[in-house]
Parts: structure tokens; C-alpha cells; sequence
């Protein structure tokens, strides 16, 4: 059963900070330097783009888990979505939303996912609140990298799935 939950974050940043280092392996990385995440393979570094896939592999519940996620869609300075092509979960899409308000970015995360092993309860009640943590932890990073006074990162230009 595929189970979702919604993080909104608002940052005082441009909206093109925000973006920028969303689609940034390196931010994303420092990020997760509490499970030992590290790019493995395809885009490694730098800016990920559309239909460009990276490998993560990380620590998690004590275990080493690798996977692979592709841009599937971009839609520059307004969304892009995450897609596990292998892992493990059952399935698993990261929609990623910006709006900029009132002077601030709202970023919206929409976290889609099914564990092909766990009992729905346990889905429920330990991966649905870890998997959440884990978002939580690299939006505040995104707040602290971000904000005006966060060294810069370096940038690509986005492509759009819509061209």
C-alpha cells in the first residue's frame, strides 16, 4: 500500500537559492552526513537534471541500503519530481514544490511511498515518522544553506520537461 505524507517549509530565500540547492547533490549530501550518505554512481556532484539519475547509499536502522532515483520531471523554479528506479522500497515519488510568497519560498514536499516487506502497521509506525525525520532534517539544512548569509553553490541551468 503506498502511504504519503506532506512537509511545507518556508525559508527567507529567493526562490532560485532554494531551487538551486534542492536539485544540488552536494547540499543534499551534507545534508545526510548522519546516515553516511554518499553518491555512488551517475551524478555524483553538481546539479541533478531531468531524466538524470543518481545512486545513494546510505546507513539506515543499522543496515547499508543503495538507491537510484531519475529527475522524471522538471518544471524550472516551480517543481521537479524524484523517482526510485531501484531500491528498496516498493515504490517511492519525492514531489518537490516552490512558491515564492510574501517575500519567502514555500517549499512543499510530497513523499509517495510502498516498503515491498513491512506490515502496513509498521510501515505506519516506524517508516512513515523515519522518512519524515529524514525530510525534515534536510529542509532545515536547505533553510541554513540557503538563506542569504549560506556560501553559494554552483549552478546548471535547469532543463524543463516541458520543452
Amino acid at each position: 500500500m503506498t502511504r504519503t505524507f506532506i512537509e511545507r517549509t518556508v525559508i527567507d530565500a529567493p526562490l532560485e537559492a532554494v531551487w538551486t540547492n534542492s536539485l544540488s547533490i552536494d547540499v543534499h549530501l551534507a545534508s545526510m552526513r548522519r546516515s553516511s550518505e554518499r553518491a555512488v554512481a551517475g551524478v555524483v556532484s553538481g546539479l541533478n537534471g531531468l531524466d538524470e539519475t543518481v545512486t545513494w547509499r546510505a546507513r539506515h536502522f543499522g543496515l547499508w541500503f543503495e538507491m537510484t532515483s531519475r529527475i522524471t520531471e522538471l518544471d524550472p523554479y516551480r517543481r521537479f519530481v524524484d523517482e526510485q528506479t531501484t531500491g528498496p522500497f516498493q515504490s517511492f515519488r519525492h514531489e518537490h514544490e516552490f512558491t515564492w510568497r510574501q517575500g519567502h519560498t514555500e517549499m512543499v514536499d510530497i513523499v509517495h511511498l510502498a516498503s515491498p516487506i513491512l506490515p502496513r502497521s509498521t510501515e505506519a509506525m516506524i517508516l512513515l515518522p523515519y522518512m519524515r525525520r529524514l525530510i525534515r532534517q534536510r529542509n532545515a539544512h536547505l533553510v541554513r544553506s540557503s538563506e542569504p548569509s549560506a556560501p553559494s553553490v554552483p549552478q546548471k541551468r535547469p532543463s524543463s520537461s516541458n520543452s
